[in-house]
């Protein structure tokens, strides 16, 4: 499966969260008292586009904070400062000069 952009994921988010409200009013519409059974098939139709579509935003939505949680912010390289050596003793001779 291609990575898609955050922009991308965000625009679709953003477009289904569009289409969501449209489609539950027109679900609202139809909900009269039923007379036959095409119309209880219709509304089942509608809550079942709808809750797709609600479930394929909030995988979307997961999936942008997964993305998000996985970017890497890289750390600046901390300051330590560097001691020089004591005296370094072998024996009875000092091999580095002492402080």
């Amino acid at each position: 499966m291609p990575q898609l952009r955050p922009t991308t994921l965000l625009m679709s988010a953003m477009l289904a969260t569009a289409i969501v409200p449209a489609v539950a009013a027109h679900a609202l519409a139809q909900v009269i008292i039923p007379t036959n059974r095409n119309v209880l098939v219709q509304q089942n139709e509608l809550l079942q586009l709808q809750n797709r579509m609600l479930r394929q935003q909030f995988q979307q939505q997961q999936q942008l904070n997964r993305e998000l949680d996985r970017q890497i912010v890289p750390q600046p390289r901390p300051q330590v400062p560097v001691v020089k050596p004591g005296c370094q003793v072998l024996g009875n001779a000092i091999l580095t000069s002492c402080r």
